[in-house]
């Protein structure tokens, strides 16, 4: 089980981290992406140590479709929303993640959705570690979750994929 390095610790960042710009040797914790933390919403009841791996069943999209990526954020608000309307009865959980392997930019928010990646919306075949939990986070309205449900159906009904895995 990996050590409990706290919610918000990032060991040995590289210059992007450190908000001193690029780096051509960035840290395996930003992967140059200058995101200090990751962060991965959901319903799943994880714990420290526990990997978050690809294959399994989805959060979102058709139920019991696997997915190819794990998915992930430097942004509360969009671990938020992952919590928020992840699959299942369970209560929402946002965990402080660490990957391992190569990264990218999810598509799925990126460029389609949002110019650049405002959200810090990430993907990857590799595994996430669970390195801590956010325990206090703030949810979301009860109007701003309906409308987005509300949305996300509109988009399923008019046969948009929403995921693209």
């Amino acid at each position: 089980m990996a050590a409990d390095r706290g919610p918000f610790v990032v060991s040995h960042p590289c210059a992007i981290c450190a908000g001193q710009g690029k780096s051509p040797e960035a840290c395996s914790a930003c992967h140059a992406t200058g995101v200090a933390r990751f962060f991965h919403g959901t319903k799943a009841d994880l714990r420290l140590g526990d990997r978050i791996e690809p294959g399994r069943l989805a959060n979102f999209g058709e139920p019991g479709r696997l997915s190819n990526y794990v998915y992930f954020t430097g942004t509360l608000d969009a671990a938020t929303w992952g919590a928020e309307l992840a699959r299942g009865d369970s209560r929402g959980r946002i965990y402080v993640v660490e990957p391992t392997g190569p990264i990218e930019d999810d598509p799925n928010l990126t460029d389609k959705k949002f110019p650049g990646n405002p959200t810090r919306s990430f993907r990857s075949r590799a595994a996430l570690v669970v390195t801590g939990e956010i325990a206090d986070w703030e949810p979301h309205s009860a109007e701003q979750l309906r409308a987005m449900k509300e949305g996300l159906l509109r988009l399923k009904e008019r046969g948009a994929a929403i995921i693209d895995d």
